[in-house]
């Protein structure tokens, strides 16, 4: 099975527990490398404190986290939402003191982690939780914390996964963190070789992100006047809008009020914003 396709479930189905446990019971992972993936493993040998709190989200069978417990590191957390997968690492992991394995949503888990390494859960996510991404990830990051890890730079003809680009990733990340590294990993599996950029990015923590919920848009035009309207906001950095336009993340300097992002859309009267 190619490297780069996981689906035997129909991709119409939500890609929620249920998809992704039907994988791992199939044995469906295509996706599944066997082992560390090689520009990961070259991140975790450059870190000297091993005691940094890390996070893996979306971990599947998370070669990533048992390497980290081969280097000596001591504060690992795993979540993933498929719960045949999760029981098989916690029979895996045992009793170690040193790593976390969760069964859970990551976008309700809390926490403060000084590292998440990033290694196919974004690819995994529905383009539409992108925005919801990067508000959850400026979350859960402590002061100066860093996402690291890869992301696909390719569309796909069967999703998941779902592709991208650096020009994307730059629009979506930018501001909200600082974009320290985003670049071709040169030493990706061959299968992959030229179609994995390797990310730093540093939490931003001199700006707030918010995730707000948007009714009555339903064209791209309108998504881009009222994304203008936004960016216009003198304490706003960035603006990005979901693709079904249900969510507008808000990169801001300090708290916009609401009335005032409702007073901005209150041209067209099914324009409605709300705090997530």
């Amino acid at each position: 099975m190619s490297t780069d396709q996981c689906c035997v479930v129909s991709c119409e189905k939500p890609l929620d527990g249920t998809y992704w446990d039907a994988q791992y019971q199939a044995n469906a992972t295509g996706w599944d490398l066997g082992t560390v993936s090689p520009p990961i493993q070259t991140y975790i040998d450059s870190i000297t404190n091993k005691e940094l709190a890390v996070l893996i989200p979306g971990c599947g069978n998370t070669y990533e986290a048992q390497y980290l417990l081969e280097q000596g590191f001591t504060n690992i957390t795993v979540i993933d939402i498929a719960p045949t997968l999760v029981a098989a690492l916690q029979t895996k992991f045992g009793d170690n003191p040193n790593i976390k394995v969760i069964c859970g949503d990551y976008f309700e888990h809390q926490g403060q982690y000084e590292l998440i390494i990033e290694q196919t859960f974004f690819c995994a996510l529905p383009p539409r939780l992108r925005q919801k991404y990067v508000w959850k990830m400026h979350e859960l990051l402590a002061q100066n914390g860093i996402l690291a890890g890869l992301l696909f730079n390719r569309s796909f003809e069967v999703s998941p996964p779902f592709g991208g680009s650096k020009d994307e990733y730059e629009k979506l990340f930018q501001q909200a963190f600082h974009l320290q590294h985003i670049a071709v990993a040169t030493n990706s599996i061959a299968p992959r070789a030229g179609s994995e950029l390797f990310i730093e990015f540093k939490k931003n923590s001199d700006v707030l992100v918010s995730l707000y919920e948007f009714e009555g848009i339903t064209c791209t035009g309108c998504m881009n006047t009222v994304s203008t309207a936004f960016i216009n906001i003198q304490e706003v950095k960035n603006v990005s809008m979901s693709t079904d336009f249900s969510e507008v993340l808000i990169v801001s300097t300090t708290e916009i009020p609401l009335k005032q992002l409702q007073a901005i859309v209150s041209y067209d009267e099914k324009y409605k914003i709300k705090k997530h």
